[in-house]
């Protein structure tokens, strides 16, 4: 049975988590740097920022807003100049890191706009971050007590202290020592004054990615999609517990941690966040969505006339859905795209026009049809509602909607703005409930197994913790790694 309580009235979309992207020593660093930055725009909005080394020091363009809105030609230009001014003299020791973000773990001031920028006793340093720790608080209240002042509230400030404490400094290997004091989700890149590390955490979380330019230079990126606007050649995935290095005498690797025994990696990059042509965890994400879609038509068949994408993220399943089931794909919903997100308005009748502004039903599609509407989520669950109301008045005889994952019940740590169980509509309602407050004349999930079955390597761990509440790490209760012998040895060199 389950307990009756208040409906949300929030946006329904779940919100991206962030980007990175790095090059080292490539003469076009800063505006390759850009261009994939453009291409993870779809995993942050909310701010975007550049840094770039050279001659020993570190400057950065950072601001609110898409990346062309912040990295203007002019501040491209300037960061350009900056990173090329000496390379005569200085032609090695030049890299760029880049963040396209939506907040996760801290607020959305300007403050915590990355990369952050900071000067410890040995020179500067650049981070940029995809992930939530979940032990931030726990150390920011050590630190502080130490005496460390903190600028930001954003828990990617703690890699920053916990590099330059006199416990990480006095080891052999700093950046692995400060790593293995990080539980949660990391995907990350630190810029130095004389290479870039990128490592990802033990459980794999989130995506990160190897590559290669033309000329050999090296980069990293959240997604294979920023690779190939970029022109580089995939390389491989960073493993889970990896630490790679880019600098002037090549790629090289070690491990800070061994990885997981089971890997935790985000099945909700492959339902919603990535970009459809990226390649993530091994697999093709628009073909994950197709198979999504084909095997929900499998678990819920219903009669209709027409299948239909809440664009742009339900398109990949519903054409899974159409293909499988038989039933013809249109569109039928168009996207209004120069209009922002549905943020939280101050009355229902504008939470309404707004929705209504950034989605328009076309009527001579729907009306007087069997209408099956297939999108990648539901979260929050008010979009979804005001755009129902919006078919059923465009003349839609029935409405079948389909959601390609399984009721979000729980919520994240790891990285995926749904943090509380009240922003959750699926939490503690049962589908009928959720039906009913959309208005629709029936609701199904994909089922969590029907999921997996879709995902060429399942047994080798995903993160599904949203669907069932199983945390690959407690949240409440954040343990150490557990670093072997081996674990700490180098991966290979100059790979």
């Amino acid at each position: 049975m389950t307990r009756s309580v208040p409906l949300p009235v929030l946006d329904d979309s779940p919100k991206e988590e962030c980007g990175v992207v790095a090059v080292w020593n490539h003469p076009d660093a800063v505006h390759l740097g850009y261009l994939g930055l453009f291409a993870l725009q779809h995993r942050g909005q909310e701010a975007a920022g550049l840094a770039a080394t050279s001659n020993g020091k570190i400057n950065s363009q950072r601001g609110q807003g898409l990346v062309s809105d912040v990295l203007t030609p002019d501040r491209l230009a300037l960061l350009d100049n900056y990173y090329n001014k000496d390379k005569t003299s200085h032609p090695q020791n030049r890299g760029v890191i880049g963040h396209t973000r939506y907040s996760t773990a801290g607020g959305s001031g300007i403050e915590n706009i990355q990369p952050l920028v900071e000067t410890m006793f040995d020179g500067p340093i650049a981070v940029a971050h995809n992930g939530n720790l979940i032990n931030a608080d726990a150390w920011k209240h050590e630190l502080s007590k130490r005496g460390q002042i903190f600028h930001t509230s954003s828990d990617t400030e703690v890699m920053i202290h916990l590099l330059a404490s006199p416990d990480q400094r006095d080891t052999p290997d700093p950046t692995a020592a400060m790593l293995r004091n990080l539980q949660g989700a990391f995907s990350l890149t630190l810029l130095f004054k004389d290479r870039i590390e990128a490592a990802r955490d033990p459980w794999g979380f989130r995506p990160l990615v190897l590559g290669k330019l033309d000329d050999g230079s090296p980069v990293v990126a959240s997604e294979t999609v920023a690779l190939d606007v970029m022109g580089a050649e995939f390389i491989r995935e960073i493993e889970p517990g990896e630490i790679v290095t880019l600098s002037d005498e090549g790629v090289s690797t070690r491990r800070f941690a061994a990885p997981a025994t089971k890997l935790a990696r985000c099945i909700f990059e492959h339902v919603y966040f990535a970009n459809p042509a990226s390649t993530v965890f091994g697999q093709n994400v628009l073909i994950s969505r197709e198979r999504f879609g084909a095997q929900l038509a499998i678990e819920s068949p219903v009669e209709a006339d027409i299948v239909m994408p809440m664009p742009d993220s339900g398109r990949s399943a519903a054409n899974g859905f159409a293909h499988q089931s038989g039933i013809p794909y249109r569109e039928g919903i168009v996207p209004n795209r120069y209009v922002g997100r549905t943020f939280i308005k101050p009355t229902q009748a504008e939470r309404a026009a707004a929705v209504r502004l950034k989605l328009n039903v076309v009527s001579e599609i729907v009306q007087g049809k069997r209408v099956i509407i297939v999108d990648d989520s539901i979260v929050r669950g008010t979009t979804t509602r005001e755009k129902m109301k919006q078919i059923r008045e465009a003349g839609a005889k029935e409405i079948h909607v389909r959601i390609s994952c399984p009721p979000i019940t729980n919520p994240c740590f790891f990285g995926v703005d749904f943090a509380t169980p009240d922003q959750l509509i699926a939490h503690e309602r049962s589908i009928e409930e959720i039906r009913k407050f959309l208005g629709v004349d029936s609701l199904h999930y994909l089922s969590h197994d029907g999921m997996l079955s879709v995902m060429n390597n399942a047994d080798t761990g995903y993160c599904t913790a949203c669907f069932t509440g199983d945390y690959p790490v407690d949240p409440s209760r954040p343990l150490a790694c557990e670093v072997s012998a081996k674990a700490q040895t180098p991966l290979m060199n100059n790979g």
